[in-house]
């Protein structure tokens, strides 16, 4: 049976090169064979709200079988985050990524109260067997001390830091690749 990979995608347009799409189409080329790879659209990602979000996400969990690794990209790190440590999930996980995700309400200009994490929410996550957090120097969006907070809340987490790659991850990632990969 191929591994299964979910992908959810960051907010915003998702058409041509905005968004995660670039992240997506690299990701399906460059998996093998052996990785069946999925990126469901979200709804109305132009103005998220974590309701819809969260069904969503759920609906999807739901087809899920076996070992599955999990990736979000910016909103979609987050989400997978807050809905992992806030919901029942009975799934073998055998690796998350967040990309370039934002901390809700770590500074003012992060606000958005229903996307925000408990303070404990790393200590509610279920057992994932490896967790890796990435994120750009240069990220244009979201500041790098977003990636810094989520890397001393779960401090297990292994970190990639790329000095370029802005927020959209514009370059190939084989770093992506090979650990994604790697997931047992």
């Amino acid at each position: 049976m191929k591994k299964q990979v979910l992908f959810i995608h960051s907010a915003g347009p998702q058409e041509g090169k905005q968004g995660s799409s670039h992240l997506i189409a690299y990701l399906q080329k460059s998996l093998s064979v052996d990785y069946h790879f999925s990126s469901p659209a979200m709804p109305d990602p132009e103005n998220p709200g974590y309701g819809p979000w969260k069904n969503a996400l759920k609906e999807e969990l739901s087809k899920l079988k076996g070992d599955v690794i999990l990736a979000g990209h910016s909103l979609g790190g987050s989400v997978l985050l807050k809905y992992l440590s806030e919901e029942a999930c009975d799934l073998s996980i055998a690796g998350l990524f967040v990309l370039g995700s934002p901390y809700w309400g770590l500074d003012k200009e992060w606000p958005f109260k229903e996307f925000e994490l408990s303070e404990d929410f790393a200590s509610r996550l279920p057992h994932i067997s490896q967790i890796f957090l990435y994120h750009s120097r240069n990220d244009e969006v979201v500041p790098f001390s977003h990636f810094e907070h989520y890397a001393s809340k779960i401090s297990h987490a292994k970190t990639r830091v790329f000095k370029y790659g802005g927020h959209l991850f514009q370059e190939e990632l084989p770093e992506l690749v090979y650990d994604i990969e790697s997931c047992k």
